[in-house]
C-alpha cells in the first residue's frame, strides 16, 4: 500500500475518534457563547469531517490529476449508465440482506440510522455528512484504498469480502454485518467494473440520500409498518 495511502487512513480514523475532544469544545464552547448545546455534535460532525475529506483530496490531488490515472476509467457514458444502475443494485443489495437478517432473526431497523435522522432533525445541515461527505469519504478508504490495494494482489472475491467486512465493522451494528458487507460488495463491483471511484461514489451518495429522506419523510409510516410486521412473525410464531 502506498504511504499516502496510510496516511489517508490515519486521518480517517483520527476523524472518527475526534469527537473525544471536539464534541466536549463546541460544547464549552457552545455554553460560553449562549449558543444552544444540543447543536454541538452535529456541529462538530459537519466540521470534521469536511476537514477531514478536504486533507483527503488534498493528498489525492496529484494522483487524481496524473493521466495515467485518468487513462484507466472507462469513458463516460459507461460509468453514467454503470452510476444510475448502481443506484438500484445497491438498494436491492440491502432489500436482500435485509430479508436474510430477518430470517436469520436479526430485528428489523438500524440503531445508527435512527441516531442519524435524530441528528438531521436537531441539525438539517448534518444531511451533508450522511448524504454526501461521509459516502464520499468511504468509498475513497474502504474501496479505493483498502478494497483497491488488496484487488492488486488478490481477486475480486477476497478483496471485496474482507474490504467489505472491513466496512461493515466500521459502523459498529455487528447484528447488521450482512447488510454493510452487502453494500460494500456492490460499489466494490461498480468500482472495478467501471475503474472509476466517482461511480460507487455517485451511487453511495444517491443511496444515502434516497434512504433518509425517505425515513424522514415516511418515518411515521415506516414505523408502523415495521410494528404490524413484528406482530405477525410473532403471531405465526406462536403457532409454531
Amino acid at each position: 500500500m502506498k504511504r499516502n495511502y496510510w496516511m489517508i487512513i490515519i486521518v480517517y480514523i483520527a476523524m472518527q475518534f475526534s469527537s473525544l475532544i471536539g464534541v466536549p469544545l463546541f460544547l464549552y464552547g457552545f455554553k460560553y457563547f449562549g449558543i444552544n448545546q444540543s447543536l454541538a455534535v452535529p456541529s462538530w460532525l459537519l466540521a470534521s469531517f469536511t476537514i477531514a475529506l478536504l486533507i483527503i483530496l488534498l493528498m489525492l490531488r496529484k494522483e487524481m490529476n496524473d493521466r495515467s490515472f485518468r487513462k484507466k476509467e472507462g469513458s463516460i457514458g459507461h460509468s453514467v449508465i454503470w452510476a444510475i444502475a448502481g443506484i438500484f443494485l445497491a438498494l436491492f443489495a440491502q432489500y436482500v440482506a435485509a430479508i436474510i437478517e430477518n430470517l436469520l432473526g436479526v430485528e428489523m431497523g438500524s440503531e445508527n440510522t435512527k441516531g442519524i435522522l435524530k441528528i438531521i432533525e436537531a441539525f438539517p445541515l448534518a444531511i451533508i455528512v450522511t448524504s454526501i461527505i461521509g459516502p464520499i469519504l468511504e468509498e475513497i478508504v474502504f474501496r479505493k484504498i483498502i478494497f483497491g490495494s488488496l484487488h492488486n494482489r488478490y481477486n475480486f472475491f477476497i478483496s471485496a469480502l474482507i474490504s467489505s467486512v472491513i466496512f461493515a465493522a466500521a459502523h459498529m451494528e455487528f447484528q447488521h454485518i450482512l447488510l454493510y458487507s452487502a453494500m460494500g460488495f456492490t460499489f466494490a463491483f461498480l468500482y472495478v467494473m467501471t475503474k472509476s471511484i466517482f461511480v460507487p461514489i455517485f451511487a453511495h451518495v444517491a443511496m444515502n440520500t434516497m434512504v433518509v429522506l425517505v425515513q424522514s419523510i415516511y418515518k411515521d409510516d415506516i414505523e408502523r409498518l415495521q410494528r404490524q410486521a413484528e406482530a405477525v412473525q410473532n403471531f405465526i410464531g406462536g403457532f409454531l
